[in-house]
């Protein structure tokens, strides 16, 4: 054993000086004990795959690749013409090659088509998405598949998670002298191609809205005030989902909005990082877009790009597109953007902006990186607490960088105990906390201090609930009887 120990940690080269290709097989034949050349086969190996991992890496100097040229998003149009005649069948918007993009796509992380099904007629749509939609621009029918089934007609809208199966989509009545229905569907498959994976979880349950519904939101808005009593140009609804109240979207990836231009009316530019697919509802002539790169002192559109709305087609607005909307009709126009805006609203991207508010900071002399909604004196705040959580994380609570100006200047301590930054603490962990194991509900003690807060968001209701919580050094909740929460029972396994 000892000799065999001895060749390992010291082996010998083989006789042969050409031992850099000598093969496992020949080794064997000679007799030769394998152990003796195994750090040599180890070695050629290594290296055969240093060097394949190796060649497939590039460097770039910063400056020059920092931006780089990419296929840029084209303004492009997908007619209604497409969907008004012919038979029943899918219409992909699929505009890869303009993007040099190598899967099908309308930009690169959605999909758009039309769906025509004509009367009697029964289409199957599949899709690899973690979100689909379907805006039913003409018709009435019924849609099945593994969610289960759903009557719809002219203006409702639903969503759908993860979809193993086909969906069958089939028309009862085509509404008009076009004789099928038409439907928008869109869907993230392009962002699922991009990272390489398959969906396998829902984010949220399928989701119906109905026309009769938005229309009626859309009305008590307009007879909503406004803060400084103006008229309202903006008539719009936000789809949302009870799955996403974070970021208030129609998924947790795809964004939409009805959105309607009052007759004789121009909604000033605004811009996004998103994508939008914009479907023309409805609108007589006269209605149209003007999108470009760059605004002028005034606010208005340097050198654009007009798109004129024709009802049930869609256009392209181009990510970062100043783009401002125009009724010269006598009536109102209404229109349906789908945009991936979930997933950059999560991620804290979207950066809408609205060219009024950029030129009162341009006048100001400031120029803004992001319109992410956090203010100065809360960066300022943060860092003079160290930008640190004050308590430890303990589970089934929710931690909240928040600072409160007027406590933390007038104490002069940057504590939980003699600012608001423990208070607000509170007040989240307190709506975040789950059933506790040990005393049961109600607290009366937690409950009068959430109903302070609930009542007046007063900071004495608040530190009230801060100082019943009493976070331990241990990271571990003291009840309101002394006990600590989250704590096994003596019957319980710790280890599970």
């Amino acid at each position: 054993m000892a000799t065999i120990l001895e060749n390992v940690s010291n082996p010998k080269p083989p006789r042969s000086s050409s031992f850099g290709v000598l093969s496992a097989r020949r080794v064997r034949s000679r007799g030769l004990t394998s152990l003796r050349f195994l750090p040599y086969l180890l070695t050629i190996t290594q290296a055969a795959t240093e060097a394949a991992w190796t060649s497939r890496s590039d460097v770039y100097e910063y400056g020059a690749a920092a931006n780089p040229e990419m296929a840029p998003i084209p303004v492009l149009v997908h007619p209604p013409s497409l969907h008004e005649s012919g038979p029943t069948r899918i219409i992909p918007f699929d505009i890869d090659d303009y993007l040099e993009i190598d899967h099908e796509c309308t930009s690169p992380n959605l999909m758009a088509s039309f769906l025509r099904v004509e009367r009697g007629d029964t289409l199957d749509t599949r899709a690899c998405a973690s979100s689909q939609a379907f805006y039913v621009i003409r018709g009435s029918g019924v849609t099945s598949g593994e969610h289960g089934n759903i009557t719809w007609s002219e203006g409702d809208l639903f969503v759908v998670p993860v979809t193993e199966g086909a969906m069958q989509h089939t028309c009862v009545s085509g509404g008009d002298a076009n004789g099928g229905a038409a439907i928008y569907w869109v869907h993230d498959q392009p962002l699922m191609d991009y990272i390489g994976c398959k969906p396998c979880v829902k984010k949220f349950e399928p989701t119906l809205y109905k026309r009769a519904d938005l229309l009626a939101t859309v009305e008590e808005i307009k007879h909503t005030p406004t803060e400084d009593g103006s008229e309202r140009n903006r008539l719009g609804v936000l789809l949302g989902n009870v799955a996403c109240p974070q970021t208030k979207t129609l998924t947790h990836v795809l964004w939409s909005l009805l959105n309607s231009i009052p007759a004789k009316n121009v909604q000033r530019p605004h811009r996004h990082n998103s994508v939008a697919l914009d479907l023309a509802v409805a609108a007589k002539p006269g209605v149209y877009t003007l999108m470009g790169k760059e605004i002028d002192t005034n606010g208005d559109i340097v050198d654009p790009i007009r798109c004129d709305w024709t009802p049930g087609g869609v256009f392209v607005t181009p990510p970062g597109w100043w783009h401002s909307h125009h009724n010269e009709s006598d009536e109102v126009a209404w229109v349906l953007p789908m945009q991936d805006a979930g997933l950059y609203t999560h991620q804290r991207t979207l950066d809408i902006r609205f060219v009024d508010d950029e030129l009162a900071l341009h006048r100001a002399g400031r120029i803004r990186g992001s319109a992410f909604a956090i203010t100065n004196r809360q960066y300022t705040d943060m860092s003079l607490i160290g930008s640190q959580v004050p308590v430890p994380k303990v589970l089934g609570m929710k931690r909240v960088m928040s600072v409160d100006d007027t406590s933390t200047r007038s104490s002069g301590k940057n504590t939980p105990e003699n600012s608001a930054h423990g208070s607000n603490q509170a007040y989240h962990l307190l709506q975040r906390t789950p059933s506790w194991p040990e005393t049961p509900p109600p607290y009366p003690q937690y409950g009068a201090a959430f109903q302070l807060v609930q009542q007046d968001g007063s900071r004495r209701g608040s530190t009230q609930a801060y100082h019943m919580l009493r976070v331990a050094q241990n990271a571990q909740l003291k009840m309101p009887n002394g006990a600590l929460a989250n704590q096994p029972s003596a019957g319980n396994n710790a280890g599970c």
